[in-house]
């Protein structure tokens, strides 16, 4: 498994967020995204889920352009700001809904759904309606279907938003357990993420660099 990206350029409305960027991502790899207000961190995440096109530059999946790499669509989950959770459904059925939506069958989803909410401690609000979860539990429910499927790239954007600690050490253990089955992560956040080993990527200048914790940075 592995991503390259080669002099890749970002425009957004008139302003150019970066340029010349080039990094690659193997398998086991982390990489944190760390820049200022409109370094183009989420852009660059966006852009390499297939949401923004670029203005200039190449991604490779497996060797492949992107374009002509079929099969990186089930192998990246991107999980943006949004938690995209539907207030009407139940906790239980948010979850299922979202693995029947990345190719589970009905019954596979809903067994899924249920092993996965007790893994991260949601068990006991499974029946209750999404509306009524706190924006933290809200949050780690998004970060379930991280774990529904395998996939072999996760694209963060701030997962640790609204996170208590508690649930903090749990996604550090839910990325530790991917890494460790030769995943990878590509991911931005402005507070420190238990994501040992991991490099920085330093944007809008595209410099690599030994990942060290910040602070201040917002996406």
């Amino acid at each position: 498994m592995a991503l390259s990206v080669e002099g890749l350029a970002v425009i957004r409305g008139e302003r150019r967020l970066f340029k010349d960027l080039s990094f690659s991502l193997a398998a086991g790899e982390a990489m944190l995204l760390r820049g200022p207000n409109g370094s183009g961190k989420s852009s660059l995440l966006r852009l390499l889920a297939g949401f923004l096109a670029p203005a200039a530059g190449t991604i490779a999946w497996q060797g492949r352009p992107l374009a002509e790499a079929e099969d990186f669509r089930a192998a990246a989950l991107y999980l943006g700001h949004q938690d995209a959770v539907k207030p009407q459904f139940t906790t239980e059925q948010n979850l299922a809904y979202a693995g029947c939506l990345l190719g589970l069958d009905n019954a596979t989803a809903e067994i899924r759904a249920g092993e996965v909410l007790d893994a991260a401690g949601l068990g006991r609000q499974r029946r209750l309606p999404a509306r009524y979860l706190s924006a933290g539990q809200k949050r780690r429910l998004a970060l379930c279907r991280l774990l529904l499927m395998p996939a072999k790239l996760w694209l963060l954007d701030e997962p640790t938003n609204a996170l208590d600690s508690a649930a903090i050490d749990w996604l550090g253990r839910a990325l530790a357990d991917h890494r460790a089955q030769g995943g990878a992560v590509l991911l931005a956040s402005h507070v420190p993420v238990p994501l040992p080993d991991a490099q920085a990527l330093l944007l809008p200048e595209g410099k690599l660099a030994k990942d060290e914790p910040a602070g201040d940075e917002l996406t």
